[in-house]
């Protein structure tokens, strides 16, 4: 352990303290070794040091800074003094790491695989900048806009034990959006196209708040450079915010305390001052003067532009990305002083293509069956396997571009489409389609919703609803979230929502787009698996199987009052296995655990009730199909290899809860399965056996070599390459009671990848899990816009969010996130 004293929060300056201790001592008092040091409180050595706890003091000035260092604080710093403490706390247990890599432990040694993993980022962190695993270098920087974010171009780096042993997973193309070292008036006009010689309105002064808060600037026009973390913006400006000297007596202002201390004549005065410091002892800094510090993440959500951008700077072909790769193993990687060896080239391991399954369509098509071609196929002379009802409908357009007609024209090619489709859709609305105005969008769907209900009071028998709206959205972005927060949790409408830009072409393709969601929310199938001989499906026809998916889903970064949402969805059509029924709930901010899955609440009236969306979707699933289920099946979506434990004791546990509340000794076997999508191992081909992309061909599955030296995990890639290179998911089975065989499982995942409702392709990741995102992510529209934020300055309390509306049942019980 290392204890630098006086404390240093900076890691670059850490280093450069570490760097001069390494160069003074190494041969005196380190027996010659060199240390990997995290730029904090770890560092580690090859071999033990000649003393168990030692004090060195260590001067550092601008002289002796090491070359690496670049910040201005580095170059202006005064010379200052370092006490550095070590002391031995840890050894790390190699044996004990290869006996678990020949599987004589069962216990993951991560402790010394996190050891190597530091080991292995030292040398390049001396020089570059390190986020997580990832090391991006400041000089490949490139502009994700007009808007004073820029992005580093990267690579990823991790030691994982595998079946063949320490594996090195190294990818080249990560990139990640950085501040741009600009002045902070620089910054805000590119950021938000401010006159910053005008007055600043409130909503101005926020949005300044949000978007400074948290980050970094420097004042390089001073003797002394220092940087300071911004807290808060003054409701005053720059002119006008008076604060007292040193001497407890002198009251000044920040312009004119600038003008006599550095004789810097502020050109913008009616600026507010940022503010850093806490609200007892604040520190003002105008902004004009003020630098982004270099080499800061940018958190914040990105725009659709910047997204575009990011994700265009990492899409690379598969054989571009492997010649990156390659060249990045050609750089010094590691401290050679630490017996590290990468070997050359990438890894070759053994994989199987699984053949595509055969779906079902309705049997009076002309083709019934459908065999895809390298992940995809198309229904031209197919109809749904079951089509569903839509007796009421209506549509509203919100945009203003299309020409009156359009939303009539629309409307009768939509619904012509659904019924050649198999769908039994009615020819006519039950109220006129009609436009309305786009700022008005709440007052047209409760309209829309009053005259639905008086014209159904009129049809027997009662208790008729409008089954579906369908939604010509307005040409500007941003209404979609408030429209589904509406129509599905205050009104109970399933709706269709639908791009301006799109519709307006009419094209078949997007109109069969539109009937494949449409069939789902109607409560039809689009199609089914079959086993062209058997007919039946592997795992799942033999007994009543209910398959669950689950997902958690994370506010974005800053937005500290937002709760995490669970989502989980359960298959409601055994033994089809096509209809998933979608639950949320809200949950603390960045829980990753779910924690409504099962729960026992005490009710003054009834006493303990038992409770849980686990619980209620067994309910349901029962009630659909007269059947209880006798086998589980979860795919459980999010989670890290840190939390596999965690999760899997928790979940699992409430799910036995919930089976049991609902019938004595009531226990079926389970299967949890964790989905890994964020993960950086990619595959890429050795001969010309690829889909059209370059990429490997749907159906490739690898479970040896790269994967997990004693535990049940496979790569599957499930889908056809577009752009890029593909990612395979990685899918590890934490419990299985119901001892199935490696092959099963992986054929049954990749026919499940075939039932995505939303298009007739095979889909990167298994469906139950998909649907659980989406709903999740649905979920986030019905509570966007209900957090604050207090005042200007100084830190504020967490606000307490408000719980999730709930989603109105005949809207639960069919597709409605698809």
């Amino acid at each position: 352990m290392v204890t630098i004293t006086p404390a240093i929060k900076s890691k670059k300056v850490n280093r450069s303290v570490m760097t001069h201790l390494d160069t003074l001592y190494r041969e005196s008092h380190f027996g010659g070794r060199r240390a990997a040091y995290d730029g904090s409180n770890r560092m580690y050595t090859a071999g033990a040091l000649p003393f168990t706890s030692k004090d060195f003091i260590v001067k550092l000035d601008n002289d002796d800074r090491p070359a690496s260092s670049t910040s201005s604080s580095a170059r202006c710093r005064k010379e200052r003094l370092f006490k550095v403490a070590i002391k031995l706390v840890f050894k790390a247990d190699l044996q004990h790491l290869k006996e678990f890599l020949v599987s004589r432990q069962s216990d993951v040694p991560q402790k010394t695989i996190q050891i190597l993993n530091l080991v292995l980022r030292a040398e390049p962190s001396m020089k570059d900048t390190v986020v997580g695993r990832s090391i991006y270098h400041p000089n490949t920087n490139d502009r994700l806009g007009d808007d004073g974010i820029v992005y580093w171009r990267g690579y990823y780096q991790s030691i994982r034990p595998t079946q063949m042993g320490l594996s090195l997973n190294l990818i080249d193309m990560s990139a990640r959006a950085f501040y741009e070292p600009l002045l902070v008036t620089d910054f805000l006009a590119k950021h938000f196209q401010f006159n910053l010689s005008s007055h600043l309105s409130y909503q101005d002064r926020l949005m300044i708040k949000k978007a400074l808060r948290g980050i970094k600037v420097e004042l390089p026009q001073t003797d002394y450079v220092r940087s300071y973390k911004v807290t808060g913006v003054s409701t005053q400006s720059v002119s006008q915010l008076m604060f007292t000297l040193d001497d407890k007596k002198t009251k000044t202002s920040v312009l004119q305390y600038f003008r006599d201390k550095y004789n810097i004549v502020l050109q913008y005065a009616s600026l507010p001052a940022l503010q850093a410091g806490s609200d007892s002892n604040p520190v003002y800094l105008q902004m004009e003067i003020c630098k982004i510090a270099a080499g800061q993440r940018y958190t914040k959500r990105l725009n659709k532009k910047q997204v575009t951008t990011l994700l265009r700077a990492t899409c690379q072909r598969p054989y571009e990305r492997e010649r990156n790769i390659t060249d990045i193993r050609k750089r010094k990687l590691v401290n050679e002083d630490f017996g590290l060896q990468i070997q050359e080239g990438l890894t070759t391991v053994d994989a199987r293509v699984l053949p595509s399954p055969t779906l079902n369509y309705h049997e009076t098509g002309r083709e019934p069956r459908e065999q895809p071609t390298m992940g995809q196929w198309n229904m031209i002379n197919k109809k749904m396997v079951n089509g569903g009802r839509v007796s009421y409908w209506t549509c509203v357009n919100f945009s203003t571009r299309v020409n009156k007609d359009f939303p009539f024209q629309f409307c009768d090619q939509l619904v012509n489409m659904c019924n050649s489709k198999g769908i039994d859709f009615n020819l006519d609305p039950l109220i006129p389609i009609h436009s309305a105005h786009p700022g008005q969008i709440d007052r047209a769907l409760m309209d829309i919703h009053k005259q639905c209900e008086a014209k159904l009071k009129g049809i027997e028998p009662a208790g008729k609803q409008l089954q579906l709206l369908i939604i010509i959205l307005p040409d500007a972005t941003g209404s979609y979230g408030k429209i589904k927060r509406i129509c599905e949790t205050e009104l109970g409408i399933v709706s269709q929502c639908c791009q301006p830009k799109q519709a307006s072409k009419l094209s078949m393709q997007y109109l069969e787009n539109l009937a494949l969601k449409i069939n789902v929310k109607a409560g039809g199938r689009n199609n089914v698996l079959t086993d062209a001989i058997q007919r039946r499906i592997p795992l799942i026809s033999d007994r009543p199987t209910i398959i669950f998916g689950a997902d958690v889903t994370h506010p974005q970064p800053g937005e500290d009052s937002s709760p995490s949402i669970a989502a989980v969805v359960a298959s409601m059509d055994w033994p089809e296995v096509t209809k998933y029924r979608g639950l949320v709930s809200a949950q603390d901010h960045n829980e990753e655990i779910i924690q409504d899955l099962y729960k026992l609440v005490q009710d003054p009236q009834r006493d303990l009730v038992h409770g849980g969306m686990i619980r209620d979707q067994l309910i349901a699933f029962r009630k659909a199909t007269g059947l209880r289920p006798q086998r589980i099946i979860f795919y459980r979506d999010g989670v890290g290899e840190s939390q596999f434990s965690q999760v899997l004791l928790y979940e699992m546990d409430a799910t036995r809860k919930a089976c049991l509340s609902l019938e004595e000794n009531y226990l079926p076997p389970v299967t949890f399965i964790v989905v890994q999508k964020r993960h950086n191992t990619r595959l890429f081909p050795t001969d010309n056996q690829t889909d059209r992309s370059g990429n490997i061909q749907p159906g490739t599955v690898v479970d040896t070599k790269i994967c997990h030296p004693t535990q049940f995990d496979f790569y599957l890639n499930s889908h056809a390459g577009r752009q890029g290179t593909s990612r395979p998911m990685h899918y590890h089975v934490l419990y299985d009671e119901n001892n199935f065989t490696a092959d099963l499982l992986q054929v049954l995942t990749n026919n499940l990848c075939y039932t995505y409702a939303r298009c007739t392709r095979s889909v990167s990741i298994v469906p139950p899990a998909y649907y659980a995102h989406l709903t999740a992510f649905r979920a986030r529209y019905y509570i966007e816009g209900d957090t604050s934020d207090g005042g200007f300055t100084g830190s504020e309390n967490r606000t307490v969010f408000r719980p999730l509306p709930l989603i109105k049942d005949n809207v639960t019980d069919v597709m409605f996130y698809c």
